[in-house]
């Protein structure tokens, strides 16, 4: 990547600028970074560290989790436009304002997930993890090529949350994070190559007393990685070799999640919620509700043409059309033991959406479905 100007005008901080009296502190903002470190981690993911003083600024209250932000890929022959100054200049208008400019000015948006901050230390950097989705050529998306060639010294904008905005204790406080298991001590998390970061973040952060299960799905056994969690979470690796994108995945969901219901979850789980517990008849009763293997267990949910439409399916998202004939109407999202986070090519999550919805008769309102890609469309 061609040398960017490193010129650029300091800028206030958000905290200077709520001490100054201006308007409320915004949610997000723009980071003008540099690229510290590139390691190569295997043949199908790149980790590149930024770094910049203006990272002190960025985060949220607690854990990253799975965090999102946007890099925006610089055009083909360097520069890009001042993100900082549109966003200033624009408020809430900026993303308007930064189609508006040709592509050979505005370069593309990516959405990646943070994979570790250290933006509290004295040079503070932050991890993305990069996967590289290029052909026998070497050719891919704009993302896939930029990084593959980045090197310490190039310059990109990232736009992520303002630590300054998050007053909550909790890193909910943002809205690019999806993880809220609320009071569930018994997880599920599944998701292949491009969902591997925010697993891995997600796991790391984990208390003692989380059970369940992690499976990712990957392209080659290199890129399995090793992962620290204090949970008692088992962490899957299926290594996909040259079989159908998604096939171990779905078939892994299936095999740790049975019809009919969360009763026949894994042994630590009906441990502390078996059929003798007050909790545990209840869930045994709203899985009765099924009335043998020819019916489903929970509504059909709504179907997704996931060739027009995002799959992007949270709790916190759902409205209370969406919810009618929930097993646990009375409950709030969070409130219940079991608690699943699915992510990655969307027709796969699809399908691991109908599963555990309407066979298996999983709460809507404890499960997270987000196609973070579509087979066939350049996602970087």
């Amino acid at each position: 990547m061609t040398e960017v100007s490193t010129t650029r005008p300091a800028r206030r901080s958000a905290r200077a600028a709520a001490d100054a009296g201006q308007s409320a502190v915004p949610a997000i903002r723009a980071f003008d970074v540099v690229v510290s470190r590139v390691e190569h981690l295997s043949a199908n993911f790149r980790r590149i560290t930024f770094g910049g003083a203006c990272l002190s600024d960025f985060g949220v209250q607690g854990h990253t989790l799975d965090l999102r932000i946007k890099v925006m890929i610089p055009p083909v022959g360097g520069g890009s436009a001042d993100l900082g100054a549109l966003m200033e200049d624009s408020g809430s208008g900026w993303y308007q304002q930064w189609l508006s400019l040709d592509q050979a000015e505005r370069g593309d948006m990516r959405t990646y997930t943070v994979r570790a901050s250290r933006c509290h230390q004295a040079i503070p950097e932050l991890d993305v993890d990069f996967v590289m989705h290029l052909d026998d050529d070497g050719r891919g998306g704009p993302a896939s090529q930029w990084a593959a060639a980045a090197e310490p010294g190039d310059r990109v904008w990232i736009i992520g949350p303002n630590v300054h905005a998050a007053t909550c204790s909790t890193a909910g406080a943002y809205g690019g994070i999806e993880w809220r298991p609320g009071l569930a001590q018994n997880v599920l998390l599944a998701g292949d190559e491009t969902a591997v970061p925010a697993i891995s973040a997600i796991l790391e952060s984990l208390p003692e007393d989380i059970s369940g299960h992690a499976f990712l799905e990957v392209p080659a056994g290199s890129d399995c990685q090793e992962i620290q969690t204090r949970s008692g979470v088992g962490i899957s690796w299926l290594v996909r070799g040259g079989r159908p994108h998604g096939e171990l995945l779905d078939a892994a969901v299936r095999q740790a999640v049975k019809v009919p219901g969360w009763v026949s979850l894994a042994a630590p789980f009906r441990v502390s919620l078996g059929s003798d517990t007050p909790s545990g008849q209840a869930l045994a009763a709203a899985a009765g509700r099924v009335g043998g293997p020819e019916r489903a267990a929970g509504p059909e949910p709504e179907d997704i043409d996931v060739d027009r439409t995002i799959l992007w399916e949270t709790p916190q998202l759902l409205d209370a059309a969406a919810l009618d004939g929930s097993l646990n109407p009375d409950k709030p999202a969070g409130a219940l033991p079991f608690y699943a986070w699915i992510a990655g090519e969307a027709a796969v999550v699809r399908e691991l959406r109908r599963y555990l919805v309407r066979d298996v008769g999983i709460d809507r309102k404890q499960v997270a479905f987000m196609g973070y890609w579509r087979r066939g469309k350049a996602e970087g």
